[in-house]
C-alpha cells in the first residue's frame, strides 16, 4: 500500500538508504573498524529514512523531540534581550505637552496670556434669541399680526429665559403671554423650567402665574414644552405644544405643530371654561436663505371647546377658524 501510493517517494528513500548503508561500511572498513562493530550498528532502514524525512517535513509526532512543556521558562530572564530598542527617547524628541516647533502655552509667539479662554464651553455664558414665528394671519373676519419669540442667556446647565406670545389686531394687542423663567438641564435632551408668567391684553384683566414644566427633544426629533401654572384664586392652567421639522432638502423645511391650553378653574371675565379649552395645529413650509433668516407660508386651524366654546358663541364669535398665515423666521 505505502509503496501503490508514493511510488517515486519510496524508490528515492530506498535509493538513499542503499547508498547510507555502503557508505559507513565504507567507513568502517577504512578505518580499520572491527566486524563485531560494525555489525552491532543497527542498519539504516527504509522506515528510518521515511521518519526523518518527516520530520524534516514537519511531523515531528513520529519522531521523539524536545519537550517545551516541561522546561522552566520561570527561570528564564526574557527581559535581560536586547531587542534593540532603547528605554529613552532621542535627544531630539518632541515634547508630547509643547505646541509645533517646540512652543508651549505661556511661552513663544503663540502664548496665551489668559488661559481663561481655554476653558470648556460650559464654563462660558452665551445667549440667543430667536424670533419663531413673526406672521401675518388672515382669517374671514379680520386680519391680525402674531408673534412668538424667546431668548435666552447663561451656560450648558443653567439659563434664563424670556417668552413671549401674542397678537396684535387693529393696532391693539389682544392677548400676550410673557414668561420669565430659569431653566436646569436635568439630562442631555430636557431641561426643568421654573418662573413666572404673566398675561395681559386690551379690554381685559391682567393674570399672574407660577409657572413650572419641561422643555426638550422626545425621541424621533420631537421638541416638546409642557407647563402647568398656578394662579391667584385657585386657578390653575396647563399648556402643551409640539412641534417637528421634516427636511424636505436642506433649505426647504416642513414644520407641523400643535398646541393644546386646559384650565382647571372656569375664568368667566376672559371667557375661559374648565378643562380643555382651545387648541390649535398647523403646517408651516419655510425656505432658509440661512440658519438666520427664513420667511415661510402657512395654514392651521385654531378650535375652541367646552365652556370656552360656550363663552365664545355667547359673544358672537366663531368656535373654530382656519388661518392662512406668511411670516418669517429670524435667529440670532
Amino acid at each position: 500500500m505505502i509503496f501503490t501510493c508514493y511510488p517515486t517517494r519510496m524508490l528515492l528513500l530506498a535509493l538513499a538508504s542503499v547508498s547510507m548503508n555502503a557508505a559507513q561500511a565504507q567507513s568502517h572498513a577504512g578505518h580499520g573498524a572491527p566486524t563485531s562493530d560494525a555489525a552491532s550498528q543497527p542498519a539504516v532502514t527504509t522506515m528510518d529514512s521515511m521518519q526523518t524525512m518527516d520530520t524534516m517535513n514537519g511531523d515531528i509526532s513520529s519522531t521523539p523531540g524536545t519537550d517545551h512543556s516541561a522546561m522552566n521558562h520561570a527561570g528564564m530572564d526574557h527581559g535581560s534581550m536586547n531587542m534593540g530598542s532603547t528605554s529613552t527617547a532621542p535627544s531630539d524628541a518632541r515634547d508630547p505637552h509643547g505646541y509645533s516647533n517646540g512652543y508651549t502655552l505661556n511661552t513663544g509667539p503663540y502664548a496665551q496670556k489668559d488661559t481663561s479662554g481655554l476653558m470648556m464651553s460650559d464654563m462660558h455664558a452665551f445667549g440667543s434669541f430667536i424670533v419663531d414665528r413673526l406672521e401675518r394671519v388672515h382669517t374671514r373676519k379680520a386680519n391680525s399680526i402674531a408673534y412668538d419669540t424667546q431668548g435666552w442667556i447663561g451656560n450648558t446647565y443653567d439659563k434664563f429665559y424670556i417668552k413671549a406670545e401674542g397678537d396684535i389686531e387693529r393696532g391693539r394687542v389682544g392677548d400676550s403671554r410673557t414668561e420669565l423663567l430659569w431653566s436646569h438641564a436635568v439630562t442631555p435632551y430636557w431641561d426643568s423650567q421654573f418662573g413666572l408668567r404673566v398675561d395681559v391684553g386690551s379690554n381685559r384683566p391682567g393674570r399672574n402665574w407660577l409657572a413650572f414644566g419641561l422643555q426638550g427633544l422626545a425621541p424621533y426629533w420631537f421638541e416638546v414644552e409642557a407647563t402647568g401654572y398656578v394662579g391667584e384664586q385657585g386657578r390653575t392652567a396647563l399648556r402643551l405644544s409640539a412641534e417637528y421639522e421634516v427636511m424636505l432638502t436642506q433649505r426647504w423645511i416642513l414644520q407641523p405643530r400643535v398646541e393644546a391650553n386646559l384650565y382647571g378653574k372656569e375664568d368667566p371675565d376672559l371667557g375661559i371654561g374648565r378643562g380643555l379649552s382651545s387648541a390649535a395645529y398647523g403646517l408651516r413650509l419655510r425656505y432658509e436663505f440661512s440658519r438666520q433668516l427664513a420667511p415661510y407660508v402657512g395654514i392651521e386651524r385654531s378650535q375652541k371647546f367646552g365652556r370656552t366654546a360656550s363663552y365664545t358663541r355667547g359673544a358672537g364669535s366663531n368656535v373654530g377658524e382656519t388661518r392662512l398665515v406668511a411670516g418669517v423666521r429670524i435667529l440670532f
